[in-house]
């Protein structure tokens, strides 16, 4: 048996208004015949669930099993809800569009929606069965990511601690239900690597549901070892977003991007495959640190159209998937455990 479950996908960069793509049912029809046997659902998606109901109601929740055509549902992702929680001034407009229109052009009442509907989530997991939701932090710091002007004494630190209050309500909730909130680290979020992780770990006193949803991607784009991140963070580690992404600096831009579009980005998405990304490696630690959730494809390509982004993943993914050994290689060549043996060996007496 792998140890690491799928393939899997995620339907929200998938989802459309006309079919195979305008409903779960469609979309996991679809996405069966392609070889997927989970689906990760986001939460902020009509088309797809109604987490208020979801959270409220468990013949709601087999419903909605129901729809997916046998296919697993890994995570319910709640990034659009997680983004809410905190927002800089300077992003109110764009933000608002991810928000209920009863809300918008009002910060605090959206902010207290979104905590709503991130509980919503956090209750809906629970009625599945499903252990963690993958989500954003938001930001109150990201305007001042560089430091220049410099940034004032303690402002960091400021920040850290009012967006673990902000949490820390829902962090608890989550405890109480038995869900790990798995923060994608993501440039545009105050978690976005893991320095920056671990200023918010230690603001929200180490809490136990502060976990880690890892994308390679996006430390790809940031010019991190994203493969020894997973030895280092390998205990927070709940979720599992299959990204490729290359980075190829030249002469005019780097990793801030120059304001290009995708396409002239030196840091860009990939399908999987077409980027950097040693999967081989990737899997191998993930491996090894015990991971056993699911690899879930979330597809996000400059180049490829979606549909043969979908269709190239499930094989991708199920070819990186590693059976674990049930013995040593050179097992053969051993044997049984003997204390005098041993010593004799060693030269004891």
């Amino acid at each position: 048996m792998s140890q690491i479950q799928g393939p899997a996908v995620f339907l929200a960069q998938f989802m459309g208004d006309e079919a195979p793509f305008n409903s779960l049912s469609n979309i996991t029809a679809y996405m069966k015949d392609l070889g997927y046997l989970g689906v990760q659902l986001p939460t902020f998606d009509p088309r797809v669930m109604d987490v208020k109901a979801a959270a409220e109601s468990k013949d709601y929740c087999d419903d909605l099993k129901g729809q997916t055509n046998g296919l697993a549902i890994t995570e319910l992702a709640s990034h659009l809800h997680g983004q809410l929680v905190a927002v800089h001034p300077a992003y109110d407009d764009l933000f608002d569009a991810f928000a209920a229109p009863e809300v918008r052009g009002n910060s605090k009442a959206r902010m207290e929606w979104a905590v709503q509907q991130m509980k919503y989530a956090i209750k809906a997991s629970a009625n599945l069965g499903l252990t963690a939701t993958p989500s954003f932090s938001g930001a109150l710091l990201w305007p001042f990511i560089y430091p220049w002007p410099q940034r004032p004494g303690g402002l960091v630190e400021e920040g850290f601690k009012e967006l673990a209050t902000r949490w820390k309500p829902i962090l608890d909730y989550a405890d109480e239900c038995g869900i790990d909130i798995a923060y994608e680290l993501h440039p545009g979020e105050d978690l976005h690597d893991g320095a920056s992780f671990d200023l918010f770990l230690e603001a929200t006193g180490n809490h136990p549901r502060v976990a880690i949803n890892y994308d390679p991607s996006h430390f790809v784009l940031q010019a991190m070892d994203y493969v020894g991140f997973i030895d280092h963070y390998a205990s927070r580690i709940k979720a599992f977003h299959v990204k490729d992404a290359e980075f190829r600096p030249d002469a005019r831009a780097g990793v801030y991007g120059g304001y290009q579009g995708w396409t002239a980005r030196p840091g860009r998405f990939r399908s999987l495959g077409d980027g950097e990304v040693d999967f081989g490696q990737v899997f191998t630690r993930l491996t090894a640190a015990g991971y056993k959730g699911w690899a879930v494809l979330e597809w996000e390509c400059c180049y490829k159209d979606a549909a043969q982004g979908a269709a190239e993943g499930a094989p991708f993914i199920a070819g990186h998937l590693i059976d674990v050994p049930k013995k040593a290689f050179d097992d053969f060549a051993g044997a049984a455990s003997d204390s005098a043996r041993n010593r004799k060996i060693l030269g004891i007496s």
